[in-house]
């Protein structure tokens, strides 16, 4: 029986929504809900919209043909619902990103290699030892002020949401200190509007933090000219004094554009490992037999026009030591802070 494959919703999702105010659609050719058929589907939908294709080939040889012809023997008329989505799990991790998934009852396909192949670079038990039983929670933030007049805001994820209000009050009750730390870390991104929200209260002006790209046809190549984006200052209380952002490799998505944003600020230093990346705004389809995929489809780059798809670089890269755990104390909190207090 056939079945045409349902048209490729541009729907965004959780962590970078720009908003996008009508949903544009493309037809699809028909495909059987076969093995074969769901195999052919998957990778037409991925050739002519995924985002990242030239970037990835320079970066590491990526060849979505090549990857057609290693696949194409797998998907057999014969093999079960689990082995067909083992085979495009497997081919979709080729393209080596977080934001691509495959979604069906019985499982999610998921690439974490950008954060699980590296050094966590944070503790669950240090950060309780920081924040104490008496921290304050204003929404999605954790927060106090640590013993040398050091500000420290934890954000675990942006899909946390935060009201003008609750950072009007974080920072007039940090009004007095010398410094603030934003600890980011393991935030695997959400909301975009949450991150800009966040970030405009450090900018002072009008500042370009970067660019944004769309597709326009079917071409791996065919995109619209790079679009200036830019940050705003909030029109609400703003800190003007240094600023730490804590990272690691679990700093993704909207966490990831937090952090671009951010350090294109003046007062702004970002401190610990490199972020996992997640540059591409994600967008869905599905397939003959309903499942669903999640790819990049709209690269954004940073100020200087780079793709962070990969991550960003720290302006100081410092580890978690096993000496200072045992310590009881978090090398790159600490690192922060003396930075802070010069």
């Amino acid at each position: 029986m056939k079945h045409r494959a349902k048209s490729l919703l541009y729907c965004l999702v959780g962590l970078m929504s720009l908003m996008l105010t009508a949903v544009s659609c493309v037809d699809e050719e028909q495909f059987s809900d076969t093995p074969e058929g769901n195999f052919e589907a998957l990778w037409k939908i991925i050739d002519e919209h995924y985002c990242f294709f030239d970037y990835k080939q320079h970066e590491y040889g990526l060849d979505w043909q090549a990857v057609y012809n290693k696949y194409k023997v797998r998907a057999r008329g014969d093999m079960t619902s689990a082995q067909l989505f083992e085979v495009l799990s497997d081919m979709l991790a080729e393209l080596r990103d977080g934001h691509v998934n495959l979604s069906a009852s019985h499982d999610f396909g998921r690439y974490w290699t950008w954060h699980e192949a590296y050094p966590a670079n944070f503790s669950d038990t240090l950060l309780r030892r920081y924040l104490g039983t008496d921290y304050k929670i204003a929404s999605g933030l954790d927060y106090r002020i640590l013993d040398d007049n050091i500000g420290y805001v934890r954000y675990e994820s942006f899909s946390d949401g935060i009201g003008e209000g609750n950072l009007d009050e974080v920072l007039s009750f940090m009004l007095l200190c010398r410094g603030l730390i934003i600890d980011i870390r393991n935030n695997g991104g959400g909301d975009l509007t949450n991150a800009e929200k966040l970030a405009a209260r450090f900018c002072q002006e009008k500042t370009l933090v970067g660019y944004i790209q769309h597709k326009t046809g079917k071409g791996h190549s065919d995109f619209s000219p790079l679009e200036p984006r830019y940050l705003e200052p909030s029109s609400r209380i703003r800190w003007h004094k240094p600023v730490c952002v804590l990272t690691n490799r679990h700093v993704y998505s909207a966490a990831n554009e937090f952090v671009s944003q951010m350090k294109s600020l003046p007062t702004v230093q970002i401190v610990g490992d490199r972020t996992g990346g997640g540059a591409g705004m994600p967008f869905s389809s599905s397939l003959p037999n309903g499942w669903t995929v999640r790819f990049s489809a709209v690269p954004i780059y940073d100020a200087q026009k780079h793709n962070t798809e990969f991550g960003i670089d720290p302006d100081y890269n410092v580890q978690l030591t096993d000496a200072d755990f045992a310590r009881g104390k978090d090398t790159i909190i600490e690192f922060a802070r003396q930075l802070l207090a010069q």
